[in-house]
């Protein structure tokens, strides 16, 4: 077994993640509420995870792709068992993981669960230190875990660069397929030299890169900064079975009004990132519904060429653009307005964005689902985004290209 992780991109190339994961995590909406005595409909116990699994499988999520539901950190008892395991809190999951696993797959759907790679959890709870790896793995598996989050509060640079690449190894022991999300180029900063990205595709399916998101407008446009300010180092790592994870989505919570809600979800799009809801289902609003149910959005994130898009426009006047390639020669456009008075008239041209020449757009707005009709590389068009919000664009070619689109990742453009 150690000699075939040797070789290249063998947790890569587990076969899983090939598209973005989608699904509904308990931890930015819920976070570690455990008083099942003052607040049962909202602690984190079996029954938010048996009524949100009910939510994804009733009301049009399943079909749509959202298939995980991912327990977030604050499940386990404060102590392991007498053989050394973990086991959850036995007055908050009295049926045990299992029996929420078998609950959420007759649903069609898949359980995440979440450890962390430390003495303690980030919420106190017991950690997965080195000699702990191989049977927290193979627990999970035995539980029908089908994704594991791998946190890294409390432990050392050195013990991430060992206990990550070995959770790797134990989770391809066992036999079953689950799907790893690390947190370690969190805990390193998230760029290189401290982190590794060609290693960490090999190890990983997803990864955290950047701080943890929180319910609020500024929280996602440090995030969204943050990425995109580092585009050149992020692009090139991302990609089927390995991708960048800008955090959860909190559309349908406190902190977003409508347009920033559907701004998230557009830039999180080009991103090619995990949707990732957070938020409650038992009560989301329909406009938030709405987003989050976006067909052609979830087509865009879900392409199967996996690339991830680039910021290619940044004006004085606080309009930006971004550009995601997809499969067939098509393209994701997204108009984004910084400004905070009024909507703004935005004009440019195909040719201005790096577009090939003399070639013909079908374009269609991702929002309102209408097809503006046929755009000519060298037509100007304008667009009027609202403040805080966004404009996007799903172009298919009705012409021939002239330039294959995986030329855009060489190229860089803006």
């Amino acid at each position: 077994l150690a000699l075939a992780f040797a070789l290249p991109s063998v947790a890569l190339e587990n076969g899983l993640a090939r598209t973005p994961p989608m699904g509904w995590m308990s931890w930015e909406r819920f976070r570690c509420n455990v008083d099942c005595q003052a607040d049962p409909r909202n602690c984190i116990s079996e029954q938010l995870f048996f009524e949100m699994a009910d939510r994804l499988a009733e009301d049009g999520w399943r079909e749509l792709g959202y298939e995980y539901i991912n327990i977030d950190d604050c499940w386990s008892a404060k102590q392991r068992d007498a053989a050394g395991q973990l086991v959850p809190d036995p007055e908050r999951f009295p049926s045990g993981i299992k029996a929420l696993a078998d609950y959420v797959h007759a649903r069609g759907l898949k359980l995440g669960i979440y450890g962390d790679l430390g003495v303690f959890t980030c919420g106190g709870y017991p950690g997965t230190m080195l000699e702990h790896v191989k049977q927290d793995a193979q627990t999970f598996a035995a539980w029908g875990v089908d994704m594991l989050k791998l946190d890294g509060c409390y432990s050392s640079a050195e013990e991430q660069a060992k206990g990550y690449p070995e959770m790797a190894r134990a989770l391809n022991a066992t036999g079953r397929p689950i799907v790893y999300s690390c947190s370690w180029p969190a805990y390193q900063g998230g760029l290189p030299p401290k982190v590794n990205y060609t290693i960490l595709a090999e190890i990983c399916n997803l990864w955290r890169n950047y701080n943890d998101i929180q319910d609020s407008w500024d929280s996602v446009l440090s995030i969204m900064d943050w990425f995109f300010t580092n585009q050149n180092v992020l692009q090139q790592a991302a990609g089927p079975g390995h991708w960048n994870d800008p955090d959860m989505l909190i559309i349908g919570n406190f902190g977003l009004s409508y347009e920033q809600s559907r701004s998230q979800m557009a830039l999180w799009t080009v991103m090619a990132a995990p949707l990732l809801m957070s938020t409650d289902l038992r009560t989301i609003s329909p406009s938030a519904k709405e987003i989050l149910q976006n067909r052609l959005m979830i087509q865009i994130n879900q392409d199967p060429l996996g690339i991830q898009g680039r910021r290619i426009v940044k004006e004085k006047s606080h309009i930006e653009v971004f550009l995601r390639p997809l499969s067939q020669a098509a393209s994701a456009l997204v108009f984004f307005s910084r400004r905070t008075d009024m909507p703004f008239r935005y004009t440019t041209s195909l040719a201005k964005l790096h577009f090939p020449e003399d070639a013909v757009y079908e374009v269609q707005d991702v929002y309102i689902g209408k097809i503006i009709g046929a755009l000519k590389t060298a037509d100007n068009f304008s667009v009027i985004i609202n403040p805080s919000g966004v404009v996007m664009w799903y172009l298919r070619p009705m012409a021939l290209l002239v330039q294959p689109w995986h030329v855009i990742r060489q190229q860089a453009p803006g």
